[in-house]
């Protein structure tokens, strides 16, 4: 029966991490310049067709305006005040109980 013979390793642990950190850099020294490039390349093309960024689908998305605060359109006088849109207010609901009227809670 034959016996398995093992191959002395031809590198160190040490040795292999070595050459991963000098491949790593060798790579990111080839991307850079890969980038420079490209990056050249596009803003010839940008400059060439007039392009913008609203073009490219790069332009800031518009942000929805705000509604500007509404001034009250009621108030009972005790502080409490309704701009007239929505469900009626607990405080309206019990002034009109009470025998008020939408009109009596209008401000002016």
């Amino acid at each position: 029966m034959a016996t398995k013979k093992t191959a002395a390793p031809t590198a160190t642990y040490a040795e292999i991490q070595a050459e991963i950190a000098r491949l790593q850099a060798e790579a990111e020294a080839l991307r850079e310049q890969e980038v420079g490039e490209v990056i050249a390349g596009i803003k010839e093309s940008i400059a060439a067709y007039g392009l913008t960024a609203a073009d490219l689908g790069l332009a800031p998305k518009a942000t929805r305006a705000r509604k500007t605060p509404t001034k009250a359109a009621f108030a009972d006088g005790n502080g409490n005040t309704w701009v007239g849109r929505g469900k009626r207010p607990d405080w309206v609901r019990a002034a009109l109980a009470a025998g008020q009227t939408m009109d009596q809670l209008r401000v002016s």
